[in-house]
This record gives structure tokens, sequence and C-alpha cells, in this order.
């Protein structure tokens, strides 16, 4: 299930406000009526809700459209849980490369376990997928001694903060580390995380790195 706003054309007034609210571009006012444009662009976080003066928005949760992927049903080998302990080949020695800092498999946070041996008092790095792509150091300075969970906030269905939050309760983590992407929607990776340690009840430290698209860390 995903959010995504709906909006009542009969209530709306067409003053606009929920279209300067949306930070991605999914809502327009269109025959002088807000409407949703852009469904894939609604990041279902609702900050265009409290701009509306007639509360003519409302979130819904619809049922994803996309298919399956074949294979990655229960007890799919892919998603099968593997503790890692990664070790530089002598040929990578050699020629000075860096071995993988991935400590645990899988790493989707759709994928992971609720209960897994390598969270016993783990570090976590909650980070949106693009990061490791924009940040060429990032398996050293954000992975290394951190179990790893990704994901994307726009592009995966429902929201993250429940079923981090079952993981923080069910097991001792010390501390949280986020890393997003400067773009707007990569915010709803950083509010899932703040928001799965106040429904845990635990005390966690959270840090929050932001990674710009020309691959600098903002800390």
């Amino acid at each position: 299930m995903r959010s995504k706003i709906q909006i009542d054309r009969a209530l709306c007034i067409g003053c606009g406000a929920c279209v300067s609210a949306c930070e991605e571009g999914a809502i327009a006012l269109v025959d002088g009526k807000a409407t949703l444009v852009n469904e894939a662009h609604c990041d279902g976080l609702g900050k265009c809700l409290p701009k509306c003066p007639v509360d003519a928005l409302t979130l819904m949760e619809h049922a994803s459209t996309a298919e399956e992927p074949k294979g990655c049903a229960d007890g799919c080998p892919g998603a099968a849980l593997r503790e890692l302990r990664p070790l530089a080949s002598s040929a990578q020695v050699q020629k000075g490369e860096s071995p993988s800092c991935l400590a645990q498999w899988p790493v989707q946070i759709a994928l992971l376990p609720i209960q897994a041996p390598y969270y016993a008092n783990a570090d976590i790095l909650v980070a949106a997928d693009c990061a490791s792509y924009a940040y060429g150091s990032f398996h050293d300075d954000y992975m290394r001694g951190r179990i790893t969970m990704i994901g994307c906030p726009k592009l995966d269905d429902g929201d993250y903060s429940g079923k981090l939050a079952e993981i923080l309760k069910r097991n001792e983590i010390q501390t949280l580390t986020v890393a997003r992407m400067e773009v707007p929607c990569c915010t709803g990776i950083e509010h899932a995380v703040k928001a799965a340690v106040m429904a845990s009840g635990k005390e966690i430290p959270v840090t929050v790195s932001v990674i710009t698209t020309d691959g600098k860390a903002v800390v």
C-alpha cells in the first residue's frame, strides 16, 4: 500500500496553496481546481494538507499497481539472511582497491527481517539508495562498522517507519545514521527514521547526513 493525496474538487476553491506547498510538483491547478497531475511524484508525506483552507485534501492508501518481481515471493534466495565479513582479496590489495563494507544481506528495507543476529548492539545506517552512487567514499565513510538499510521514499510502496519501529523495539540498536540526498523527496527517509525512534519508545541517537547531487556530504 502507498499513501497518495486525494483532492475533493467540489470543495477546492482554487487558491493554489497546495500547489505551492508540493515540493514534488505533483499538484497543479487545472481549470481552476487543484489536481493531482503526477501520482508517481506524490511522496505521500502530506505536507500540503495543512495548507488547504477548506480541507479539500486527504491522504488515501492505494494498492500498488506494480507487478511483484518474479522469484521475489517468500523464500526467495535473493532475500535469504546472511551475515557478511568482507575481506580484501590479495588481488584487490595489489591494486589498492577497498573491499566491500557491506555487513549483511539483504539490504532493502522491504526485505530486511524484524529480528536478526546482526542487529545485536548494532549501529544502523539507513540510506537513500541514490546516496551510494553520488558519494564516492560511501562504503568507507558510511557503511563501515554499520548494518546497512536502503530504500527510496519516493519510489517504494508504503511508509518505512512502522517496520523500522519494530526493528528498534525488538533489538538493541546503539545508533542510527541517516544518509539521504538533498532532493526534497528524500526527506521522507529521514522523517521515517525519526518517527520510528519515537514509536519505539527508546532513546536512540540519530545523525543525519545530506548528500548533494555533486557528491558532497553536509553533516
